[in-house]
């Protein structure tokens, strides 16, 4: 039985369209091969998603916002996946930060995380839908396009 689990997840947007992901694998399965996926993660007890999101983002790429600069959730989804030797069902909302583009730093990955991600990189739309690679959220094109358009 999967355990439950709440995320928020930043889609990080500069000025030409690109939207920061960062590249992960499990380290418990590297065989799995790698993926690619928004900044953020689990909530910490008592954390709204806000709350989650804007730490998420300093500890993964080093940028420091205000909870408020992140707006309404702009996006929300529910997916199960493994990682680490567990099963999480992860409930996540999503949040919409535009920026001028920057080189991430991770400032506060735990000890895991460090292990984890792989690097960070700018995506544009065009590379974005035409890739092979994994990319999590599935739909995450369109909904850089519904939002951006």
């Amino acid at each position: 039985m999967p355990q439950d689990r709440r995320a928020a997840r930043v889609l990080l947007v500069d000025g030409q369209r690109r939207v920061l992901l960062q590249n992960c694998f499990d380290p418990s399965s590297p065989e799995a091969g790698s993926w690619w996926n928004t900044i953020g993660g689990g909530l910490d007890d008592g954390e709204s998603s806000a709350q989650a999101a804007a730490r998420e983002l300093r500890e993964e790429t080093g940028l420091a916002v205000a909870v408020d600069a992140l707006g309404d959730v702009v996006h929300r989804r529910l997916t199960e996946f493994s990682f680490g030797g567990g099963d999480y069902r992860q409930s996540e909302e999503y949040f919409l930060l535009r920026v001028d583009g920057f080189d991430a730093v991770a400032a506060g990955h735990s000890e895991l995380e460090m292990m984890a991600v792989i690097g960070t990189r700018w995506w544009g739309p065009d590379e974005l839908r035409a890739t092979t690679e994994r990319v999590y959220p599935a739909e995450l094109a369109d909904v850089l396009d519904g939002l951006l358009a």
